[in-house]
């Protein structure tokens, strides 16, 4: 009976201290969730629904733009509620249990701001940060009002201290690149399941345009197939009826004199003209002029002076004007969307699966290729084949049967023509 009575005199006297207490834990909790949650708001998401009208996430893209200045708003305001709150209740415990109401006072304080100010309001906050932010944002953006001046002088005063220790750094600069940041996010969500591999491949194909040039997509001179000027009419003919290709160069004299390009259904029309006598068509005079295009072209500027002339073949060339291969628009494409094939594609054996876990590739498959159907990352900085990377490594031309160990993969050398490195088998080097 007496202990009760104890107790209400207590909660009399102490009262109003103990609810400003509640309330500043409150406030604490506040702060610390609206810390979390506009950190790890979506600005992808908030952009969206700023232009749909939503005025909450407006409020949000305004807060973050500053984030140097939210963040240290946010923090004293923090800290001054809960030093606020722990004088208070020292006070009031102190008049309590006497000098071991300092001990008290830590112990009860440390519990109730890491439960109810930190934990609860954070794991609330970034198991919906979108919706907390744009639930706090208009309350955040008035007290970084009131407090944003405090919090720019508090930030300046820490770069200067920075500054002596020769460490400096820019609040609204990033240490990753927009491309990096989309890369990152969707090989993230990748690992996790959400997207699938067919639909990373394509986002990555989009992102790594910029860094290729026409030289890393184009189809060597050593494969293209193309017409001779001096053959007669007759073979030329049946040359582009048989082939699975709509569009073939023709040259004379010399491969690198190439003076058209010969489109199979301006040959048809010339056939069906001349009563489908070959020996009738002058091949020449139907082919169309050629478009010649620098190695060093960035595949987006290629693209876009594709569409812009509504072109879809150009052969490359090097600075000395001699022919290297050719570009078409599907090539681009299908950097970005995977190899595209059609009823008269012709089936390419460049890399084979083995049951003993090895691949058997040709030495002209391009890297890119491989490590999008095997899921690799052998690098494509320095080479654009396999068998290219092979010989940059190696700073040799291998024989057969040589093999080499790099970038976690064992290569094994199986055919050489001359200089060329037309086979290989390639396996994972812990399966030595």
């Amino acid at each position: 009976m007496m202990m009760l009575e104890y107790a209400g005199e207590l909660l009399i006297e102490h009262g109003l201290t103990i609810l400003a207490i509640i309330v500043l834990i409150a406030l604490s909790g506040f702060f610390s969730g609206s810390e979390t949650a506009l950190t790890a708001a979506s600005r992808a998401r908030m952009h969206s629904l700023e232009t749909s009208g939503e005025v909450r996430a407006a409020t949000v893209n305004g807060l973050i733009e500053r984030k140097d200045r939210l963040i240290g708003a946010l923090l004293i305001g923090n800290n001054l509620v809960n030093i606020l709150a722990s004088a208070l209740a020292t006070s009031v415990l102190l008049s309590i249990f006497g000098d071991s109401g300092v001990a008290v006072a830590t112990l009860t304080m440390t519990l109730l701001l890491v439960i109810f100010a930190e934990v609860l309001p954070k794991s609330w906050a970034i198991s919906r940060p979108d919706r907390f932010a744009m639930a706090v944002a208009p309350m955040v953006k008035a007290f970084v009002v009131v407090v944003g001046p405090m919090s720019s002088f508090v930030n300046w005063i820490v770069r200067h201290i920075m500054s002596l220790f020769g460490v400096t750094f820019a609040s609204e600069t990033s240490m990753l690149s927009a491309h990096e940041e989309i890369r990152g996010a969707v090989d993230l969500l990748h690992r996790e399941g959400a997207v699938v591999k067919a639909d990373r491949d394509r986002l990555g194909g989009v992102l790594d345009l910029g860094e290729l040039e026409v030289s890393d997509v184009m189809i060597h001179r050593t494969s293209m197939r193309m017409l001779n000027a001096d053959e007669p009419p007759e073979v030329n003919v049946r040359a582009v009826l048989e082939s699975s290709y709509t569009r073939m160069p023709i040259w004379r004299g010399s491969m690198d004199n190439i003076i058209g390009i010969v489109h199979a259904k301006d040959v048809l029309r010339a056939l069906a003209d001349a009563s489908n006598d070959p020996q009738r068509i002058d091949i020449v005079k139907i082919a169309q002029k050629p478009w010649f295009v620098p190695d060093t072209t960035s595949v987006p500027d290629q693209l876009n002076a594709f569409l812009r002339r509504k072109a879809h073949f150009a052969i490359v060339v090097d600075e000395y004007g001699e022919v290297e291969g050719l570009v078409t628009l599907e090539d681009i494409l299908e950097e970005i969307v995977g190899e595209i094939a059609d009823e008269h594609d012709t089936e390419v054996q460049g890399v084979h699966q083995e049951a003993d876990g090895s691949v058997v590739v040709d030495g002209s498959v391009p890297i890119r290729d491989i490590n999008r159907a095997l899921d690799w990352s052998l690098p494509d900085d320095e080479a654009t084949t396999v068998a290219g990377l092979v010989i940059h490594e190696s700073q040799t031309i291998p024989e057969e049967k040589q093999a080499f160990t790099f970038h976690g993969k064992r290569f094994i050398v199986m055919k050489r023509d001359r200089n060329r490195i037309t086979r290989l088998r390639i396996k994972p080097a812990d399966k030595l």
